[in-house]
C-alpha cells in the first residue's frame, strides 16, 4: 500500500467536471443562498460563505467588504462593512458585523482570503443581495425557477392529432406557440403514464395524474397555456400553496393533441417545468453497475423535480409536508446540490405544523441536527431550542426511560405545536399499514410493516426516541448548554439500557416489536442497527435476521434499512437491494415507466400511490453518504470522513457537493489491485477509512490523493 499526494486539476480524472482553478474565493452565498439577489433576506445579521481557492490549501485569514453600491466596491470601499483582515479559517457561516442594514435595500459584497503561507488571494467576484423586512431571525423565501423543456419525441398520430413525449415527468404546465387563422378548440391531454401503444392512460390507477383540457384558440393570440383544473385535495387548507403568479400546475410527461390544425414541432411546444433553484452539475455519480446508475439518476432527478413547492412535500396527492418525507428529502438534497435554505425552511415549518405519527415528530431533531452538520450554522437550532426539546418526547418517559404515545395529554400536544390540543399522536412504524391494523380498504392486506405487533411501548418509536436524545444532547453541547447536554445524554443511555433489557429477545438475539410482544419484525431490528442500539455481541444475530426479511418495508423504511446495513458492514447485501430488479425495487419504478421515484414499490402495494414522491429517493443520499461513506465529521464540513463500502463494484466516480466545495472520488479495481483517487477541497480536513484492510485510516490533503492497495 502506498499513499501519494498529488496536486493536480480536478478535470484530470473526472471527465465533465468543470471547476476552473483560480486564486480567488468562489461559490459565494448569503444566508446559504447562492443567488441572494433573487430573494429577500430577513436576517439583520446575515451569514456569508465562500469556497476557498484550491491553491490556498487552507485559509488563515479573510477580509469582507459590504457596500451600498457596486461602484464603491469596485474601489475596494465597504461603506457598510469595511472589514479588516481577520485571522481565522472560517469560510462558512461568517456573520455580518458591519453597520446596520436597512429594510428593502440592495447591497454588494466581496471577499478575499490569505492562504496557509500568508499570501492574499485576489478579490472574489462581487455578489449582490437584497433585504426585505428585517427581523430578529428569519429564513429567506423561495426561489422558483421555470424552465421550458423541449420534447424528446413528437409523433403525428392522425391528420389533426399528435403524441408528444418530454422525456421526464415534471411539475408544470404546457406552453404552445400558435398562430391561429380562425377560432377553434384543441383538445389537450396531459398525463404521467401511457397505456401500451394506445397513448396516454386516460384512467390511470392511484394518484397518477391525467388531465383533459379544452383549449380555445383565436386569431391575434400566439402564446397558449392550457388551464389545468385545480385539485381540491392538494390545494386545501393543509397543503402548501403556490404563489398566485404560478397558478395551477400538475406533474406530466406526455401530451396528446386532438383537433390540432397546426404543425407541431419542438419550436412551438414546451413543458414549462417548475422547481426550486437547482444546479444539476453540482453532483454526479457513475459506476460499473448500470442498474445502480439508473437508480441514482431517478433518485437525483426526483429531488430536483419535487422541489417545486419551495418546501419538502409528500407528493402531488396532498402536497403536505411530513417529517419522514422531509428527512429523506433533506439528505438527498444535500448530496445532489449545494443548497441548504429549502431544508431549513422545511425544518422550521414543522415547529408549528407537526404531523400525527409519533416517529415523524421524533425526526424533527434529526433534521435540525443535519442542518447544523451540513451548514455549520446553529442559528436555527438555537432559535427553536425549547421547541426541539419538546420534540424529543421526553415528556412521555417512564421511570425506565421508555416512552409510549398513550401517555400524551392536551398540554403535551400543545407543546408539540398542535393547534388542537385534543389531537393525539399515534405510532406508525411504516406505511401503508395492513388492513387488519386499520380497516382501510385501500391498504394491501399485509401492508408494509412486516407483521409488526403494535404495542403500547413500541420498539421502533423508542429507537427514534433514543436517536433524538443522542442528537439533542450533541446540539445542546454545541450551544454550550452543558447541563442539558449531560441530562439528555444520560437519558439516552437509560433508554438504550431499557430497550436492550425489555425489548430484546436474548434467546434469539433479536429485537421484539414492543414490550411483552412475541413478534420480531424487520423494522424493530433495522432501526436498532441504524441507530447504534445493538450491543456488539448481538450484531451478527440482528444483522442475519434483518437480511432474512429482504425488502419487507416501504420505500421510506428502505432509508433506515440501508443505513443499518452499511453500519453493520453489509455492503454487498445493501448493494444487492439497491440493484434488485424484482417488484420491490427502485428498478421496478423505472420499469413501470416512472421518471421520479414512486410513493410505493408498486401500485399494487399501495393502490392510491403516486409517481412523484421523494420519500422513495433514498439512494440519492445512501449512495454518496453510505456506499461511498462521505459525511461531515464536524459541523460545516470543517472535517469530513470518507469510508467507502463499494461491494462488488469494479469502478465508480462520485462528486459530492459540500458547503466548502465538492469532494470528488474515483475507484478502480483490477484483479488484486484497488485504487482510489480522492480530491478534497481547500480548507477542509478529511479522514479516509477502509474497514477490513488492516483498519486503514489516512489523513487526506487538499487536492488529489491517490491510494493504491
Amino acid at each position: 500500500m502506498k499513499v501519494v499526494w498529488i496536486l493536480f486539476f480536478l478535470i484530470t480524472f473526472f471527465p465533465g467536471y468543470k471547476n476552473p482553478i483560480n486564486d480567488s474565493p468562489a461559490g459565494l452565498m448569503v444566508e446559504f443562498i447562492r443567488e441572494p439577489d433573487r430573494v429577500f433576506i430577513s436576517d439583520p445579521e446575515p451569514e456569508f460563505s465562500w469556497i476557498v481557492p484550491d491553491n490556498a490549501i487552507n485559509q488563515t485569514s479573510y477580509q469582507i467588504l459590504v457596500s451600498s453600491s457596486k461602484e464603491l466596491l469596485l474601489k475596494d470601499i465597504g461603506d457598510l462593512w469595511n472589514g479588516i483582515k481577520t485571522t481565522g479559517s472560517g469560510s462558512v457561516d461568517v456573520e455580518y458585523s458591519g453597520n446596520r442594514l436597512s429594510d428593502n435595500s440592495r447591497y454588494f459584497w466581496k471577499v478575499r482570503i490569505w492562504d496557509r503561507k500568508g499570501k492574499p488571494s485576489s478579490w472574489s467576484e462581487i455578489q449582490s443581495f437584497r433585504t426585505g423586512i428585517l427581523k430578529d431571525y428569519g429564513t429567506v423565501g423561495n426561489m422558483f425557477v421555470e424552465t421550458l423543456i423541449k420534447p424528446e419525441k413528437i409523433v403525428k398520430t392522425g391528420e389533426k392529432s399528435y403524441f408528444i413525449d418530454f422525456g421526464k415527468d415534471a411539475f408544470g404546465k404546457l406552453e404552445l406557440q400558435l398562430n391561429p387563422a380562425s377560432k377553434d378548440t384543441i383538445i389537450v391531454h396531459l398525463g404521467e403514464k401511457t397505456e401500451g401503444l394506445k397513448g396516454i392512460d386516460r384512467n390511470p390507477p392511484g394518484t397518477i395524474r391525467y388531465h383533459r383540457i379544452l383549449l380555445p384558440v383565436e386569431p391575434g393570440k400566439t402564446i397558449y397555456v392550457p388551464a389545468i383544473t385545480k385539485d381540491l385535495r392538494n390545494t386545501g387548507p393543509a397543503a402548501v400553496h403556490l404563489p398566485d403568479s404560478v397558478g395551477v400546475i400538475t406533474p406530466f410527461r406526455y401530451c396528446e393533441l386532438e383537433n390540432c390544425n397546426f404543425d407541431i414541432n419542438p419550436e412551438n411546444i414546451s413543458q414549462k417545468a417548475l422547481w426550486h433553484y437547482f444546479r444539476d452539475e453540482n453532483s454526479a455519480f457513475i459506476s460499473s453497475d448500470s442498474v445502480l446508475n439508473k437508480v441514482w439518476n431517478i433518485s437525483k432527478y426526483t429531488i430536483k423535480a419535487t422541489s417545486f413547492a419551495g418546501i419538502y412535500i409528500d407528493g402531488d396527492r396532498e402536497r403536505i409536508p411530513y417529517e419522514a418525507d422531509a428527512y429523506i428529502n433533506q439528505l438527498g438534497h444535500y448530496y445532489t446540490d449545494r443548497e441548504y435554505s429549502l431544508a431549513r425552511r422545511t425544518n422550521e415549518y414543522f415547529i408549528d405544523h407537526p404531523t400525527w405519527p409519533t416517529e415523524w415528530i421524533l425526526q424533527t431533531v434529526l433534521m435540525f441536527y443535519n442542518d447544523y452538520m451540513y451548514t455549520g450554522n446553529i442559528e436555527s437550532v438555537n432559535h427553536f431550542y425549547t421547541e426541539l426539546k419538546y420534540k424529543t418526547l421526553l415528556d412521555l418517559a417512564r421511570p425506565d426511560g421508555l416512552i409510549s404515545s398513550k401517555n400524551v395529554n392536551d398540554e403535551i400536544m400543545t407543546r408539540l405545536g398542535f393547534l388542537n390540543a385534543k389531537d393525539r399522536i399515534k405510532d406508525i412504524v411504516d406505511w401503508p399499514p395492513s388492513q387488519k391494523d386499520t380497516g382501510w380498504q385501500l391498504a394491501t392486506p399485509e401492508g408494509e410493516r412486516d407483521g409488526y405487533d403494535m404495542t403500547e411501548v413500541n420498539t421502533v418509536v423508542n429507537a427514534f426516541h433514543y436517536r433524538s436524545l443522542v442528537l439533542f444532547s450533541e446540539l445542546a453541547g454545541y450551544l454550550g448548554r452543558k447541563y442539558d447536554s449531560l441530562r439528555f445524554r444520560n437519558q439516552a443511555l437509560k433508554v438504550r439500557k431499557a430497550i436492550n433489557e425489555k425489548l430484546f429477545n436474548r434467546n434469539r438475539g433479536i429485537y421484539i416489536d414492543g414490550e411483552f410482544s412475541g413478534h420480531s419484525s424487520l423494522h424493530a431490528n433495522m432501526m436498532a442497527l441504524a441507530f447504534d442500539l445493538v450491543p456488539e455481541e448481538y450484531k451478527r444475530t440482528v444483522t442475519d435476521f434483518v437480511k432474512s426479511r429482504g425488502m419487507a418495508c416501504s420505500v421510506y423504511g428502505a432509508q433506515f434499512l440501508l443505513e443499518g446495513l452499511y453500519k453493520a458492514g453489509e455492503q454487498d447485501y445493501a448493494l444487492s437491494l439497491m440493484t434488485a430488479t424484482h417488484d420491490r425495487s427502485w428498478y421496478n419504478m423505472i420499469r413501470s415507466g416512472s421518471t421520479m421515484t414512486m410513493e410505493a414499490w408498486d401500485i399494487k402495494f399501495k393502490p392510491n400511490s403516486d409517481w412523484n414522491h421523494a420519500w422513495g429517493a433514498a439512494p440519492a443520499n445512501i449512495i454518496p453518504a453510505y456506499m461511498w461513506g462521505i459525511k461531515p465529521l464536524m459541523p460545516g464540513y470543517s472535517k469530513a470522513v470518507i469510508r467507502p463500502q463499494l461491494g462488488r463494484l469494479t469502478y465508480s466516480q462520485v462528486s459530492v457537493p459540500t458547503i466548502r466545495g465538492n469532494i470528488i472520488a474515483e475507484f478502480r479495481s483490477s484483479g488484486k489491485s484497488k485504487e482510489y483517487l480522492i480530491i478534497i477541497p481547500a480548507n477542509m480536513e478529511c479522514d479516509f477509512i477502509l474497514n477490513g484492510v488492516n483498519n486503514l485510516t489516512e489523513k487526506l490533503h487538499t487536492g488529489t490523493n491517490k491510494i493504491v492497495l
